[in-house]
Formats: C-alpha cells, structure tokens, sequence
C-alpha cells in the first residue's frame, strides 16, 4: 500500500497513539549505498559473471551505526534498468527497518508502564 495514503487513512480514523511513521524511518537513514554484485565485484578486480549484474544491494546504514541491507534480482536482462532496480533494493531494506524500530518503540512503551506502574517489593 502506498505509504502516503496510508498515512490519511491513519489521520482520518484518529489513530494517534505513538507508532513509527514513514518520516521517522527516513530519519534513521544516515548514509546509503547501491549497486550491482557486478559493479563490486570488478571494482574488487574481480570476474563478474553478467547475471550479477542484475541483482542490485542497497546498504543501509542508521544513525546508530547499525546496517541494513536490500536485495532486488532482475529476472531478463532485457527488463533491468539500474534505478528500478536502485529503487526496489532500498524498499527493501527500509522494509527491514520497520520491525527494528517497532521493537524500539514497543520497549520504550513498556519502560514507561514500568516505571508507572511499578512491582509491589
């Protein structure tokens, strides 16, 4: 589903506990890098077979240091096009850093039930 639209049906319906939006993902994105197995592989002066050339990474790095990265794979020679391809393999690794900033989110919540609600001692 597009992200923009998603965001109006989350605003229409008065969803408005804390969640992760689209804008924060972004802001987590402090440095990318795509390119092709290919492209690394013979900018490490190695032979690339071509079908590495279809098959394109986007290395992701956070704010925090932490990487992650994504994948997309061209079927037909003939279909790829370099930023298509740069566009999926970036989808793809922001698509792994929704759950990490879930998790991040969800902790932080429990932490402030937890320290209103403290265990009887």
């Amino acid at each position: 589903m597009d992200e923009k639209i998603l965001e109006q049906e989350i605003h229409a319906k008065g969803l408005n506990a804390p969640r992760i939006t689209p804008s924060m993902i972004e802001a987590t994105i402090s440095r990318e890098q795509t390119f092709t197995i290919g492209e690394a592989l013979r900018a490490l002066g190695r032979e690339a077979d071509p079908s590495f050339d279809l098959l394109t990474i986007s290395a992701i790095k956070l704010v925090n240091g932490f990487t992650v990265i994504g994948e997309s794979a061209c079927a037909s020679p003939e279909n790829f096009d370099a930023e298509i391809g740069a566009k999926l393999a970036r989808d793809d690794a922001k698509k792994k850093i929704w759950p990490l900033e879930g998790y991040l989110l969800k902790s932080k919540l429990w932490q402030i039930q937890q320290d209103q609600n403290p265990a009887p001692t």
